[in-house]
């Protein structure tokens, strides 16, 4: 159920750009909370990830819609996926390489013969977005209900999670004309 979070850049991003009141960038310009320290394709984990261009013709309002839009049925599909061990309603939301990692570890949920139950309450806000435009900072107070894991066999309840809340920032790129969440990472509590 972790499967959902990559750590090593995203985490460190992540950290930054909730740490303080404003931090200094490369060249001394004031960069305000909420803002992203870096929207460069190296800081998202991806050489080319920032080489596409943003939709045209929307205003900034309509393209935070359909990003939001989005980021809320990739919460909805994610919940769906582990309550079957399924990724297929993954793809319309996700791309590489979150999908390929929350597909490896629904295998591995799978083999153990497991499924998980759980729901998260999210309210998402746009953080930043990229010079292009083309890629989109999602961060939200994530606040799991209860998560609790069943055998796939027999149905019976094998384990609980408590849950709790945790800060949650999802890059979104536009891709092929439509939205999708590329990488996640999980901050502190909130």
């Amino acid at each position: 159920m972790r499967a959902r979070f990559v750590t090593p850049v995203g985490a460190l991003l992540l950290a930054c750009s909730l740490a303080a009141c404003g931090s200094s960038g490369d060249a001394g310009t004031f960069q305000p909370a909420g803002k992203p320290q870096s929207a460069s394709p190296a800081a998202s984990g991806s050489p080319d990830a920032d080489s596409g261009a943003a939709p045209t013709g929307l205003t900034t309002a309509q393209i935070d819609k359909q990003v939001l839009a989005v980021y809320r049925g990739y919460q909805r599909a994610y919940e769906r996926a582990y309550e079957t061990n399924d990724p297929a309603g993954l793809a319309f939301y996700a791309m590489d390489p979150l999908l390929g990692i929350i597909a490896a570890d629904l295998r591995k949920t799978a083999a153990k013969g497991e499924i998980w139950r759980f729901h998260n309450l999210v309210n998402p806000r746009i953080q930043g977005r990229s010079k292009t435009g083309a890629t989109v900072f999602v961060i939200d107070c994530l606040q799991t209900l209860g998560a609790y894991r069943y055998s796939a066999k027999t149905g019976k309840r094998l384990g609980a999670f408590r849950g709790g809340a945790h800060a949650y920032q999802a890059i979104m790129r536009y891709v092929d004309g439509t939205w999708k969440i590329s990488n996640a990472t999980e901050g502190q509590k909130c």
